[in-house]
C-alpha cells in the first residue's frame, strides 16, 4: 500500500496537505509519482470560495489537473508504459460512448471523469498528490529534454488551443483577449501560432500586462488607468473573454466589431448574469463557448516538446507540493505572480 501526501481542500480557505492511502494498484491503472503541477484559476476558486462555478466542494477533494510526473508502477494489464517514463497527464477521461463522444465532441462528454473536480459526487480526486493513479490512456510520454514543469502546463495550453479552434480561421484577423492571466497569455501565444494579425490584451493589472507585452502582444490596455481604453481602439474581429467576469464578457460583446466573434473561455459565477444580450442580436455576433479540450492535449504536448511554445515563460514562482497552502496564497496575489507551479 502506498501512502501519498495530497493537497486537499475541505472548504473555503481550508487547504491542507494530508496523508492519503492509495491501496493496491488496480490491474488496468498506472501509478504516477508527482513531478509538477500548475495552480489553475479553478483551483484558486475552490481554495477561496469552496466552489468554482456550479461545482461545490461537498467532501475532501484533492486538487490539481495541470500535472506531470514519472510512472512509478503499472498494473498487470497495462502495456506500452514502463516505470521511469516521464509523462504529461491528461486529466480528462471521456466515456467514449455517449452522444457527444460519438459525434466527435468528447470534451462535452456526459459521463466525463476530470481530475480535481467537484462536478460529481463522489468528487473526482486530482493530481496534487505525491502519488496518484490514472489510466494509461491519460499518460502522454514526453522527451527527456522537456522540463517536467513544462509538461505539466500542457493542460492549460490545450484549453487555449481549443478556444482558438472554436474561433475559426484567425489568419490575419485582429484579436483581443480580455484577461491577462495564464489562460489569457496562452491564448495570446496560441492565436499568434494560428496566424492571428494584431493582438491586443486587456486587463486591470499592470504585472500580467507586462507579461503580455513580453510575449508579443501588439498592444495592451490597462483599464485601471483608462476605463474606456478598450472602446478607443478599432473594434477587433475576434474577442476571447478569459477573465471569467460578467464585466469582461459584457466588454467583449460591446467592443467586438459588428458581425464579429466572441469566444467565452472564462468560467463565470453560477446563476443568471447580466450581459448586453441585445447587442448579440443587433451586431449579429457569433457568441461561442469553449469548454476544456480534446485532441488538443496531444497537440499541446507536441508543441511544447518541439519548442514551438515556451510555456515556462509565464511561470513566476515554484513551490514544493508540501507548501501548497502558501503557494495558493501567492497565486492569488496578481501583483506578485502570474503562474505558480508546485514541484515534487
Amino acid at each position: 500500500m502506498t501512502t501519498a501526501r495530497a493537497a486537499t481542500i475541505f472548504s473555503a480557505e481550508d487547504l491542507r496537505v494530508v496523508d492519503r492511502d492509495l491501496g493496491d494498484l488496480a490491474s488496468g491503472l498506472v501509478r504516477i509519482r508527482f513531478g509538477a503541477g500548475g495552480i489553475c484559476g479553478s483551483d484558486m476558486h475552490y481554495f477561496r470560495h469552496g466552489k468554482t462555478g456550479d461545482y461545490v466542494v461537498r467532501e475532501p477533494l484533492v486538487l490539481g489537473h495541470e500535472i506531470s510526473g514519472i510512472v512509478e508502477a503499472v498494473g498487470s494489464e497495462v502495456t506500452g508504459l514502463q516505470p521511469g517514463t516521464r509523462v504529461a497527464v491528461n486529466p480528462f477521461r471521456p466515456c467514449g460512448h455517449c452522444p457527444r463522444c460519438r459525434e466527435g465532441r468528447a470534451n462535452l462528454c456526459e459521463n466525463v471523469f476530470f481530475m480535481g473536480s467537484a462536478s460529481k459526487n463522489p468528487h473526482m480526486q486530482g493530481g496534487f498528490s505525491s502519488y496518484f493513479d490514472t489510466t494509461p490512456g491519460q499518460c502522454v510520454p514526453v522527451p527527456d529534454h522537456v522540463a517536467i514543469e513544462a509538461a505539466a502546463l500542457a493542460e492549460p495550453l490545450a484549453v487555449c488551443l481549443h478556444a482558438v479552434k472554436r474561433a475559426g480561421d484567425l489568419t490575419g484577423k485582429s484579436v483581443a483577449i480580455v484577461g491577462a492571466g495564464p489562460i489569457g497569455l496562452f491564448t495570446l501565444l496560441s492565436a499568434r501560432l494560428k496566424g492571428a494579425g494584431r493582438l491586443t490584451v486587456v486587463d486591470m493589472a499592470a504585472a500580467p500586462l507586462a507579461f503580455a507585452t513580453k510575449l508579443g502582444a501588439d498592444e495592451v490596455i490597462d483599464l485601471s488607468k483608462d476605463a474606456e481604453g478598450f472602446s478607443k481602439i478599432t473594434p477587433p474581429d475576434v474577442v476571447f473573454e478569459v477573465s471569467g467576469t460578467p464585466a469582461g464578457l459584457s466588454s467583449a460583446i460591446q467592443n467586438v466589431r459588428r458581425g464579429g466573434t466572441v469566444v467565452q473561455v472564462g468560467n463565470l459565477a453560477a446563476g443568471p448574469l447580466p450581459i448586453p444580450a441585445n447587442s448579440v442580436m443587433s451586431k449579429e455576433l457569433d457568441l461561442l463557448g469553449s469548454f476544456r479540450f480534446d485532441v488538443e492535449f496531444a497537440e499541446a504536448v507536441g508543441l511544447i516538446s518541439e519548442g514551438k511554445v515556451d510555456v515556462l515563460s509565464i511561470v513566476t514562482a515554484r513551490r514544493p507540493l508540501t507548501d501548497a497552502p502558501d503557494a495558493f496564497r501567492l497565486a492569488l496575489d496578481r501583483s506578485q505572480s502570474v503562474k505558480v507551479v508546485l514541484t515534487a
